[in-house]
């Protein structure tokens, strides 16, 4: 049985991070082409979950991550398929667009998932900690508390002093809210790389992660966005009958709804980032 949280010690050289693969194998693949130009190693690179989910691929692309043998954890997608749960357990609000959606692709993940993609999602642990130029770094997906639990840069920082608390970390790499931010209090960082299975409702089909840095022994980070064939990837949601607004979101940028959003966050729909 996979420990709740994963220790791999001291890591050094730059770090990747990356979360909500979304079942998005044509963004795996030009990260996967990306970290390799930057000669990244796999034990330096790490998923901060929902590898499946919304997108057509998450067969393929839970193949390639194993095989890849990067560092991941679970996300609450991952958790849910496993425990045969019948929902994505992503904490939406009942009745919302994004519960009604939910009830469309998540289906067509559970469904497809084989004994392989089953036995690899079990060895992830919900938590990864490690050392990195001098500070203690915490990954997980929503929050210590709860791994459904959507944290925004305007989330109260005393929402996020909890987690901190929790994990005894000076760094929380977090993921599940969608959108790449940094929030930093009283020599704490929350840092949230965003996701590459979907743009991050800026109004551009981008996608991001982070890359971590720790030149000269001092933490440092930077946000990174690419872009990839969306149109490939919309393609194939239309084929297999997903839904229709989160395959156009790939091409426009813009999300469905701010059904999870924050006002602030909301606020920001079509406004393209600069991180």
């Amino acid at each position: 049985m996979t420990p709740e949280t994963q220790h791999i010690g001291a890591l050094r050289g730059k770090v990747l991070i990356f979360g909500g693969v979304y079942s998005n194998y044509q963004a795996l693949e030009e990260l996967y082409k990306l970290a390799t130009k930057e000669n990244i190693p796999a034990q330096n690179i790490i998923c901060t979950g929902d590898i499946a989910g919304y997108c057509a691929s998450p067969v393929e692309c839970l193949d390639f991550l194993e095989d890849w043998g990067i560092r991941a954890i679970q996300g609450n997608v991952e958790q849910n398929l496993l425990n045969g749960t019948d929902d994505c357990g992503c904490n939406f609000s009942e009745g919302s667009r994004c519960d009604f959606f939910a009830k469309q692709w998540f289906p067509y993940t559970a469904v497809r998932m084989t004994r392989r993609n089953l036995n690899y999602l079990a060895t992830l642990p919900l938590f990864i900690d490690f050392e990195y130029a001098q500070k203690r770094v915490k990954v997980l997906h929503g929050s210590m508390q709860n791994i459904s639990e959507f944290v925004f840069k305007s989330t109260p920082w005393e929402v996020k002093a909890t987690s901190f608390e929790a994990a005894n970390a000076d760094v929380i790499l977090a993921g599940h809210c969608g959108l790449p931010f940094a929030d930093a209090q009283a020599d704490k960082l929350w840092l949230n790389a965003g996701v590459i299975g979907m743009p991050a409702n800026d109004g551009t089909p981008r996608v991001w992660y982070v890359m971590l840095d720790d030149a000269n022994d001092t933490f440092s980070y930077e946000f990174r966005s690419f872009e990839y064939d969306a149109g490939e990837a919309n393609q194939l949601m239309m084929e297999n009958g997903l839904p229709y607004s989160y395959s156009e979101t790939l091409l426009t940028g813009l999300w469905d709804n701010c059904d999870i959003l924050p006002d602030e966050e909301t606020a920001l729909q079509g406004v393209a980032i600069e991180l």
